[in-house]
């Protein structure tokens, strides 16, 4: 079996640049990035992408498409746009992946016609986008969707890939492997990072949180994963570059361990 690769997104780093990402991932041996499309400049160039890929000899996997609150105005006002412009910098970059949220209920028309959308870039890019579950706001007792359709994107099903994300599923209290069952072959992403089931999104080094991310990472081998594993950690709070980089360096030690146990482990099946 083909070992499934381990990406380190580049918003593991954030606040640092897209340049510290491609630095770190090389140094501690990740088999690649994740690009997550924000501000910074040389993450909406792709000329500088493949520079970077280039130096430190880490090929560029996957392109993150801009589609946070704060990166609205990222190449343009219009989500259509933007994800255009994702799929043809992964396809220029070299990048088989592009990974997406679910429009926002009050981007209507692009909501209606966001499953057509992927589907035709997908068609003319030759790269497959993978959209991702997010998860309901909750204030207590309540809780309220601000995204069109569902914040599970497996729920309305109609999708060729996906993205699952454990930390999204731990803000929902969602169980992970109901969303695992739902995507089923389509699931053609991980995003690994741990939770503790916090209304807020926390984006643990895994191991940290309280979610099943050995078991899921299990679950991925058993099932015959084809896709990829990026690391999606949170570590703006770190006190400095060193924690930084030993956060980026423990996570992907978790990611490679408890998938070689699978790897190597029998299945339940075997006598």
């Amino acid at each position: 079996m083909t070992p499934i690769p381990v990406l380190l997104s580049t918003a593991s780093v954030y606040p640092e640049r897209t340049a510290a990402a491609f630095e770190m991932a090389a140094a501690a041996g990740y088999d690649g990035v994740e690009v997550m499309v924000w501000q910074d400049p040389v993450s909406q160039d792709s000329d500088a992408l493949l520079e970077l890929a280039h130096k430190y000899g880490t090929p560029i996997l996957a392109v993150h498409a801009p589609c946070l609150i704060w990166t609205q105005r990222v190449w343009s006002w219009d989500p259509v746009v933007r994800l255009d412009r994702a799929a043809q910098t992964a396809a220029k970059v070299g990048a088989d992946k592009v990974v997406v949220h679910p429009p926002f209920r009050w981007q209507r028309e692009y909501g209606r016609n966001f499953a057509g959308q992927v589907h035709r870039l997908e068609d003319a890019h030759g790269v497959q986008v993978a959209v991702e579950n997010m998860f309901p706001i909750r204030a207590g007792k309540r809780q309220w969707c601000s995204y069109y359709g569902h914040w599970d994107p497996s729920v309305l099903g109609g999708f060729r890939n996906y993205t699952l994300d454990i930390s999204h599923a731990a803000v929902a209290k969602a169980d992970i492997f109901d969303i695992l069952d739902r995507m089923g072959e389509a699931l053609s992403h991980l995003h690994l990072g741990d939770g503790t089931g916090h209304p807020r999104d926390e984006h643990l080094v895994p191991g940290r949180g309280n979610q099943p991310c050995s078991e899921v990472l299990q679950a991925l081998v058993e099932r015959g994963f084809a896709g990829s594993v990026a690391l999606e950690i949170s570590t703006r709070s770190v006190r400095g570059q060193q924690q930084r980089e030993a956060d980026v360096v423990e996570s992907l030690q978790f990611a490679r361990t408890h998938l070689a146990a699978a790897a190597t482990s029998p299945s339940p099946a075997s006598p």
